[in-house]
């Protein structure tokens, strides 16, 4: 009775983690790489829309940096846990080379630092953008395909909201 019930217990144990296994193998190579991509992104738009708050000159530059690094908190919040439940690792700093640009835009002030901001936030929303779009198309994970979607609607979002401010400041 004793090796039934050990025999049931093993059976059960390892019947708790072959699902957690295959959680982990849903995400492909390519899932991996657009959480790295879009994690990066997302924290560059964070850390320039908080700069933006700071350094604006316009109050709608100000005003947009603050919607920045608010949703994109958030959307990097959810992104975390979705690749996190898939054993996917991301970087908490940013790549040398976002980096190099914030460093670059915190040298600015005033209107070339909102033309800057603004130019800076086109390319990376275009990017971006590229990248959900992909991902909620042709995913592998459940999880972040469907997260790629709702978030490429945000950014999608931002792009005109971008636009427009681009119209105001000529930029």
């Amino acid at each position: 009775m004793r090796e039934i019930r050990l025999l049931m217990m093993s059976g059960l144990l390892a019947g708790v983690a072959v699902p957690a296994a295959r959680a982990a193998d849903t995400a492909s190579a390519a899932d991996r790489t657009f959480v790295g991509t879009v994690s990066q992104g997302g924290l560059f738009e964070v850390k320039l829309g908080e700069l933006a708050e700071d350094k604006g000159e316009a109050q709608d530059i100000k005003d947009q940096g603050a919607t920045e690094a608010h949703d994109h908190g958030m959307v990097n919040a959810k992104l975390k846990s979705i690749a996190s439940a898939a054993d996917i690792d991301i970087a908490a700093d940013l790549i040398p080379t976002f980096q190099h640009q914030l460093d670059n835009l915190k040298g600015l002030s005033g209107t070339a630092f909102d033309g800057a901001y603004l130019r800076a936030m086109k390319v990376i929303h275009a990017e971006d953008g590229a990248a959900f779009a992909a991902e909620a198309k042709g995913g592998t994970d459940p999880k972040l395909r469907e997260f790629a979607a709702e978030t490429h609607r945000i950014v999608e979002s931002h792009i005109g909201e971008l636009d427009a401010e681009s119209i105001k400041t000529g930029d």
